[in-house]
């Protein structure tokens, strides 16, 4: 049965995902909060139909405590699960990719048209500024940015290296942080097909001033909130 409702689940992810992927490129002419409201509407989508095929649901803790201002949210990367839980979530953000997913065929044509940071990871210096020159103008521009400081999705029980981009952005606008870990691993695991029944957990910490921090002790801070949060989450999926 897990089998047939994974089997379900992910061929509705792939017709809903070529649907909205050339809706989007139908969109490009449009400004971009019209094009990210259209687009979302994807992830909310699949949200339900995971909760729906899969019994995949989820509950938030610190949803109070999202600021107003536009902020730099570094996540944990788990999954697929946390890209679809941000974009309903959040306000309208942008994020910092491999540039290698706007080449996916349909997928990356609507990935295209919310105007992501898309970098050349082997770049070094040349991504880092692209990073802090691109995402400056998303945060003027009020839209909100989502980087993956592990670079890639680690398997539960794991941490990933943090990279500098995400930290070195907020600390040069003096902008916040919002840190976020989650579970999504113990239910859609990374390359995983079969997708267990449960409720996944997403925790948003509290926003951190980057004001007088290096970018260093950005990371510093929330690697340690991190690691301690996803060790606390991944025990009680055990339990469960």
């Amino acid at each position: 049965m897990l089998f047939l409702r994974s089997l379900l689940f992910i061929i509705l992810h792939i017709i809903t995902a070529v649907f909205f992927s050339l809706l989007g490129v139908l969109l490009r002419p449009f400004p971009f909060k019209l094009r990210y409201s259209v687009i979302s509407q994807w992830a909310k989508l699949n949200i339900w139909l995971l909760e729906k095929i899969c019994q995949i649901s989820f509950r938030v803790e610190g949803l109070d405590t999202i600021p107003n201002e536009p902020c730099v949210i570094l996540c944990k990367h788990q999954s697929t699960w946390e890209t679809l839980a941000l974009q309903a979530l959040f306000p309208p953000q942008v994020w910092v990719l491999k540039r290698e997913l706007l080449w996916i065929p349909f997928f990356g044509w609507g990935l295209a048209a919310l105007e992501p940071i898309a970098i050349n990871r082997s770049a070094g210096r040349q991504a880092l500024n692209q990073v802090i020159t691109q995402g400056k103008d998303r945060l003027e521009k009020g839209y909100w940015i989502v980087v993956f400081p592990e670079g890639t999705r680690i398997p539960v029980g794991k941490m990933g290296r943090f990279g500098i981009g995400g930290a070195r952005l907020a600390v040069d606008c003096v902008c916040p942080v919002v840190p976020i870990t989650h579970n999504a691993g113990s239910f859609w695991p990374k390359h995983g097909f079969i997708k267990r029944p449960g409720m996944i957990t997403m925790v948003i910490g509290t926003a951190l001033s980057t004001e007088n921090l290096s970018a260093a002790e950005v990371n510093h801070q929330v690697y340690e909130w991190m690691e301690k949060q996803t060790a606390q989450l991944e025990n009680e999926s055990k339990r469960s």
